[in-house]
């Protein structure tokens, strides 16, 4: 009995709730013709008058225009507040069959559908709580199934609905949609309904946006090579577009509690953070990677996409991807490892370009200011590392210092690399010709003076990578060293002939072979004046050091020993010859000053009469070169005087040499000649 009551007690309420609709609507009706909005011209008069029929028009129009504002603003509001619906209500007594519900509902009419959804709903309601503790009938169990298949097709026809909210039939069931989901969720618990309503209409806005977005057309690489580039700018658009019309088309259909807006961006998060995922897994070049971390870090969060000024204020701060934490340390480990394979790959295409331009072709290296031999590597090499910072700077300040020190250690292989191709493509130039001798020489001093500049280049990278710009000085220094000695290498060939004719009879009687040391040295002299200052000054040294030590090796081979008044000619030329390679050596700007004062030295030694007077000369040679042997001094004096070979040991000389050479390390220690000298 009480059951019956209940039920009869909720058609009651239900009867009700019927005659409070239709006086509301009753009530709309009488406001709508007070404000002229059915019949804006019921009360005006006819008037024969042109004027009159002008006046009337007007008045008809400002009539028309109140009475349809009023009504938008009160429908607007009435829908933002309550969205409240009189179809929810229209619940009769008796529903509809399950199979005239289900085609109303496969017909988006849940106007219709849904009160007598509700009735049904009711009616199984009615009859489980009638049987109390009893078992349910089959008839029963069968109506529950039809209710939970009818509701399953109300929920998929929601979510059909919400992810065609944009399309013209979806707009007019739209605000059926918002209100069958807050009235269930009223209902949520209540016997025969289903729950996540909220969570489903989430769902499908999600499917919405992501319908909407992998629509944006992907070209493959083969067609287009920016492929990555052209498919993130038209995606950003879609995006635009898609808020733009949630905006102003759908914010308007919903109660704010329902947050649209930021549902929709929230949305786009999601889609595009996993459409994200799959393109990372398929993109494998430097220029797609640097696509994708623009796209992420500038452009997404940035006046092109979500800080677009037609988003704002709804925006807000809704400015963030959902991606997991380490995606974006991914795309920049990709980025670096594409960018370590695009600068060997750069490298390489350098080292074929020399190839192919200038030495295939025997090209002649430029001149720079009249004055500088130089090649174009070190130019080439410096832009790409420039472009590499320039851009990776765009995106983040951290992976800028990344890319240069990846960069820098990339590049410090580049010298020994280019060091083992040129020798072997340079090898053949050392031939016969002169004219392909010259040109082995100033493609040295090209090279020299381009790696030079290259390593100064590079210094300006020390703050960001200090470890990696002195490895790479290291490697270039090593580069240096190997162009210059390659140079120094073949000055000795050429000069060797004529040193070994040095302190001998003919030496004694004739400059010829000096002269030709003289005219090789001022040959190779240019090339060090075609050299940038400190390479130039470090290939003067080399050339100074070599020719010194030479030149004084032949004087303690023992092949020639002079006598009386030979002494006295003798150290006369070493003093000449010592000056104009003095004079000769300072103007190409060697540093070495103090192998100046050994010439001197020596001449001093040789032309004394007496063994005696040598003693005196004896304490400043150990002192400029402390380095020298008992050997040696024996070698210095036997040219001098052959017989001072029978009492070598007992020679007042060597004997005046003991104590000072056991002091001699004190001074001067880093002057190292004799001791180079085998």
């Amino acid at each position: 009995m009480m059951e019956d009551s209940k039920c009869q007690e909720d058609n009651t309420t239900l009867q009700v709730v019927q005659t409070l609709n239709k006086e509301k609507k009753k009530a709309t009706e009488k406001e709508e013709a007070q404000t002229g909005e059915t019949s804006p011209t019921s009360n005006i008069k006819p008037d024969s008058s042109d004027t009159t029929k002008k006046g009337l028009l007007q008045k008809i129009r400002i009539r028309l225009n109140n009475g349809r504002t009023k009504k938008r603003q009160f429908l607007k509001e009435e829908k933002r507040t309550s969205m409240d619906c009189d179809f929810i209500h229209n619940i009769t007594p008796k529903q509809l069959s399950v199979l005239e519900i289900d085609k109303l509902l496969q017909r988006s009419c849940l106007e219709e559908a849904y009160p007598n959804l509700l009735s049904l709903r009711r009616e199984i309601q009615c009859e489980k709580e009638a049987l109390g503790e009893k078992t349910p009938p089959v008839e029963l169990t069968n109506k529950e199934k039809d209710l939970s298949l009818l509701y399953e097709t109300l929920r998929k026809k929601l979510i059909e609905t919400v992810r065609n909210s944009f399309e013209l039939p979806s707009k007019e069931v739209l605000g059926h949609v918002v209100i069958i989901i807050q009235e269930e969720e009223k209902r949520e618990g209540d016997l025969g309904g289903i729950e996540g309503w909220r969570d489903a209409w989430r769902s499908a806005v999600q499917d919405s946006v992501n319908d909407t977005l992998k629509q944006v057309e992907l070209d493959s690489r083969e067609e287009n090579a920016s492929w990555l580039a052209v498919h993130l700018g038209h995606l950003g658009k879609v995006i635009v577009e898609l808020l733009e019309k949630v905006k102003t088309e759908l914010v308007d259909s919903y109660p704010s509690n329902f947050n649209v807006f930021d549902t929709y961006v929230s949305s786009c998060h999601e889609v595009v953070g996993e459409h994200l995922k799959k393109l990372l897994g398929i993109i494998t070049k430097l220029k797609d990677c640097y696509s994708m971390l623009d796209f992420i870090i500038n452009q997404y969060c940035g006046e092109k996409i979500l800080g677009s000024p037609s988003l704002q204020p709804e925006m807000e701060k809704q400015k963030a991807l959902t991606l997991p934490d380490d995606f974006v340390d991914q795309i920049k480990d990709k980025y670096c490892n594409c960018l370590q394979e695009d600068l060997n790959t750069s490298l390489g295409r350098i080292i074929q370009i020399e190839q192919k331009e200038v030495w295939d072709e025997k090209a002649t290296p430029k001149t720079e200011h009249e004055k500088f031999t130089t090649s174009e590597i070190h130019i080439d090499i410096c832009r790409v590392i420039a472009s590499y910072a320039e851009n990776s700077g765009k995106l983040d300040a951290d992976l800028k210092k990344r890319v240069l020190c990846i960069s820098l250690d990339v590049l410090k292989h580049f010298p020994k690399r280019f060091e083992e191709e040129f020798t072997k493509q340079s090898v053949s130039l050392l031939g016969s010709e002169l004219l392909d001798f010259c040109l082995w020489a100033k493609y040295h001093v090209a090279y020299t003076n381009s790696f030079s500049l290259l390593k100064e280049h590079m210094e300006g990278y020390r703050e960001s990578c200090p470890d990696q710009v002195a490895e790479l000085g290291r490697e270039v220094d090593g580069l240096l060293l190997s162009l210059r000695q390659a140079l120094l290498k073949q000055f000795k060939v050429e000069i060797e002939p004529f040193m070994e004719n040095l302190m001998t009879k003919t030496w004694l009687t004739t400059d010829s072979d000096f002269k030709e040391l003289m005219d090789r040295i001022e040959i190779y002299s240019g090339s060090g004046k075609s050299m940038r200052p400190h390479p130039a000054q470090s290939f003067a040294n080399d050339m100074h050091y070599h020719v010194v030590k030479e030149y004084i090796s032949q004087l303690l081979k023992n092949k020639y020993s002079c006598k009386g008044r030979k002494n006295s000619l003798a150290a006369e030329k070493i003093r000449d010859q010592w000056g104009e390679l003095r004079r000769l050596f300072s103007d190409m700007g060697s540093t070495l000053e103090w192998l100046h004062p050994l010439g001197d030295q020596l001449s001093k030694i040789i032309e004394q009469e007496k063994e005696k007077d040598i003693k005196k000369f004896i304490e400043p040679l150990i002192e400029n070169y402390p380095d020298i042997s008992e050997t040696q001094l024996s070698a210095i004096l036997f040219f001098r005087d052959r017989s001072i070979g029978t009492y070598l040991k007992k020679n007042p000389v060597i004997q005046h040499f003991i104590e000072p050479k056991q002091n001699s390390e004190k001074k001067n220690h880093e002057h190292i000649l004799f001791s180079d000298i085998k």
